[in-house]
């Protein structure tokens, strides 16, 4: 698997112009709307195995600026990320967020409330992330960029089971022999083109969406890997209770729960949206 344009099959990459950011944007399927927003140092190609299970939705499944094949925000917050996504939207939508992302979803929730009908929230960052230990740690990776590394490396980790163990370890997934090849891509593979992962990581840890949380009216899941050693369940637990939100836990499942388990992941968008 090398080429990287059939990451996301049957969906079209375009490019949208707003509020001085040049956002890719892969769109397809005919049906209800339904918006993907990726997280942290990811990419729309992380939805590479999730994608495919969503029929009978229209989807739309940017880059958030800084990541993949979209330029960076001129001053990075999680409001601007979601107000530069409100521009991508005609109508309302179902909007399935993960990680940062679900924060995301739940800045354009806030500030956009006609154009979100539902919200699922898949190991949403943003309580734990803005303690003083994630701080250091989102700033670090931002940095750094370790993923730059290893994304150069992608055919040969997708193949192997000891790279995969290697490279996502327990910190990421459950059981790194559960993600697929095309998986390991989705998540790997635009890690070299992001412009900006420093800024979108100190944006995500400046933001505590707790503060605004009753300002979201749009009907919630919270979605949860048991095991999940990047955002803690608690976190779960927080979100469902400040947004009277059902919390669904996903037995035997990390943080990428989207890459281990897809199939759980595409049911509830399905039946949320």
């Amino acid at each position: 698997m090398t080429d990287a344009t059939n990451l996301l099959q049957g969906l079209e990459a375009g490019f949208h112009e707003a509020r001085g950011v040049r956002l890719r944007v892969f769109r397809g399927g005919e049906g209800p709307p339904l918006l993907l927003l990726h997280g942290f140092g990811g990419a729309a190609w992380n939805y590479t195995e999730m994608a495919p299970l969503l029929t009978g939705r229209r989807l739309i499944v940017p880059d958030l600026p800084g990541h993949g094949g979209s330029g960076p925000l001129p001053a990075p917050s999680l409001t601007g990320f979601a107000d530069v996504v409100a521009t991508l939207l005609e109508e309302p939508v179902a909007v399935f967020g993960h990680s940062m992302g679900g924060v995301v979803a739940l800045r354009l929730a806030e500030r956009h409330p006609g154009l979100v009908r539902s919200l699922v929230l898949a190991a949403p960052a943003g309580i734990s992330s803005s303690s003083r230990i994630s701080t250091i740690f989102l700033a670090a990776v931002g940095t750094i960029r370790p993923a730059r590394i290893v994304g150069r490396r992608v055919d040969h980790i997708g193949r192997s089971r000891r790279l995969k163990r290697l490279v996502f370890g327990r910190f990421e997934v459950a059981n790194a022999d559960v993600l697929s090849e095309a998986s390991v891509h989705g998540f790997l593979r635009a890690s070299e083109l992001h412009t900006d992962a420093l800024g979108a990581g100190l944006a995500l840890a400046r933001d505590d969406p707790r503060r605004s949380l009753d300002r979201v009216t749009a009907r919630t899941l919270v979605l949860f890997g048991a095991r999940d050693r990047q955002v803690p369940l608690g976190d779960g637990f927080e979100y469902a209770r400040r947004l009277r939100a059902p919390l669904r836990v996903i037995a035997d499942c990390g943080h990428l729960l989207i890459g281990e388990r897809p199939d759980v992941c595409a049911r509830a968008a399905l039946e949320w949206s």
